[in-house]
This record gives structure tokens, sequence and C-alpha cells, in this order.
């Protein structure tokens, strides 16, 4: 597989060089050991907003703090998790 990183997609070159260096490993496997964390947080992130000991107004701190570019958490009644 390839991932473009030229013209517009250089952004990609700079999250996948900082994917590197936080996993400490060549490009390659930091794009994969993301894809692999990336749904494990975001099931673990849904637990939390989920529990009962939260107000809702923690909740959408939580909420807020942890959603990304791709990923947001938005808080109703209901936790729902959105993707781009």
């Amino acid at each position: 597989m390839r991932i473009r990183t030229d013209g517009d997609y250089a952004y990609r070159r700079d999250a996948i060089e900082r994917a590197a260096d936080f996993y400490d490993c060549n490009r390659t496997k930091a794009v994969v050991s993301a894809c692999d964390d990336v749904p494990h947080f975001v099931r673990a992130i849904q637990q939390v907003l989920e529990r009962d000991d939260l107000t809702l107004e923690q909740r959408r701190e939580i909420a807020e703090t942890l959603s990304t570019r791709a990923v947001s958490f938005e808080i109703s009644t209901e936790v729902s998790t959105r993707t781009e």
C-alpha cells in the first residue's frame, strides 16, 4: 500500500512521522499500530462517557477534550461517535 504525501497530502507525512516517533518504530509499523489502536481507544472513550457517575457537563468536557480532526464525540442523552 502506498500513501500519498505530496502536494495537498504533505500533512500525512508529518502525521506518520509523529506516529513513528510516538511508537518509536519505523513508519510502516507506526501506521499499523495506530490503525490497531484507534478502535480500542474509541471503545474505551465511549465506555468512559457512558459512566453513570459523571455529570452531563463532565461528559461534554471529556468528549470535547478527546475529539480529534477525524473522530468526534458528541453528548446528548446517548454517546455517539462520528468518523470522517
